[in-house]
């Protein structure tokens, strides 16, 4: 089991502008596939799944009541996912603002550093927790 003993108020502090950049990077990559869809727009779609698949971990982690203790499992899942999707948004919309440098994937590129920093912040934080040997 992991477990973090972050405050509430620096859960907050990550958890807002964790949330606003996944956000961000998923309504722009849709954006991109709407207005002028290439290659590394549809490339994009796969940080959007990784994040959508930590989202969803997360959710379903809040309504067991189990967000600061997580098994190792859960907590790759939920913030392991998020992390991994937002590094992988950094990659693909940094390639898309070399290519293009449109403003869309500017603010693509600010979500996904935003949701890896705070997601990779949080999930962090989680230690293993010490196994208790003097109640064996």
């Amino acid at each position: 089991m992991y477990e973090t003993k972050i405050s509430d108020a620096r859960w907050i502090a990550y958890d807002i502008p964790g949330n606003i950049g996944w956000i961000v990077y998923i309504v722009t990559v849709i954006i991109a596939l709407i207005n002028k869809p290439d290659i590394f727009s549809y490339c994009a779609i796969i940080p959007s799944v990784l994040i959508l698949i930590g989202i969803v971990e997360l959710i379903s982690e809040r309504i067991a009541k189990l967000d600061r203790i997580l098994p190792k499992a859960r907590l790759y899942r939920g913030f392991g996912a998020l992390t991994a999707g937002g590094a992988l948004g950094v990659i693909f919309s940094a390639v898309m603002v070399i290519k293009d440098g449109s403003v869309n994937h500017i603010i693509m590129l600010s979500g996904a550093v935003i949701c890896f920093i705070f997601g990779g912040l949080l999930f962090i934080g989680y230690k293993k927790q010490q196994s208790d040997t003097r109640n064996r």
